[in-house]
């Protein structure tokens, strides 16, 4: 019985500290941190991409330097990823179109120079089951890597399109406010 009992006191604060270890949304668990090459990035939201009133995925920002500034983030030279876990099994092609929409919500007169790069990124997005997720790494000097199941994609060159990719979640035109919200902190 007093094995039992401090078992029991033993373990019950290693529960408590994994649980602080992570945040949950509408289901979805991300861990506070995240490595990526040895760095450590901190979870800096989380949101909801909802599209027609249809909840579409959840998204969480990691960045090494956090911010509640979203022209800040997308522009930031440092590591920084963005995970997207789907809601609902979605094709390749959908999400591609709606990011390519998005891009140019957002491109504005540098899209001419994103275009040929834009039509590359779409080739890596693969179609989403319901619990799939997807992750957007950004690598200062290296371009961004296109991840889906925790398998690489491919990648695309260039701060440039890096930038304008976070833009689409947390720059002035982003594709769902809300969304936005949650992930500079903004619930």
């Amino acid at each position: 019985m007093k094995k039992l009992a401090l078992l029991t006191l033993v373990a019950f604060p290693l529960c408590l500290s994994a649980a602080e270890g992570q945040r949950t949304l509408k289901g979805v668990t991300m861990p506070l941190s995240a490595q990526v090459d040895g760095r450590t990035l901190v979870l800096n939201g989380m949101g909801l991409r909802t599209k027609f009133f249809f909840k579409v995925y959840v998204a969480g920002l990691y960045l090494e330097k956090p911010s509640s500034d979203g022209a800040e983030v997308a522009s930031s030279e440092q590591f920084k990823r963005l995970d997207l876990v789907f809601l609902r099994s979605v094709g390749g092609k959908t999400v591609a179109e709606a990011l390519a929409e998005d891009f140019a919500n957002n491109a504005g007169d540098a899209m001419p120079a994103l275009k040929a790069r834009i039509e590359r990124f779409e080739k890596l997005i693969p179609d989403v089951k319901k619990g799939g997720r997807m992750s957007f790494v950004y690598r200062p000097g290296a371009g961004l890597e296109v991840l889906a199941d925790g398998s690489e994609a491919g990648s695309i060159e260039g701060k440039d399109f890096a930038d304008m990719l976070f833009r689409v979640w947390v720059g002035e035109k982003p594709a769902d406010k809300a969304l936005k919200a949650g992930l500079l902190g903004n619930p």
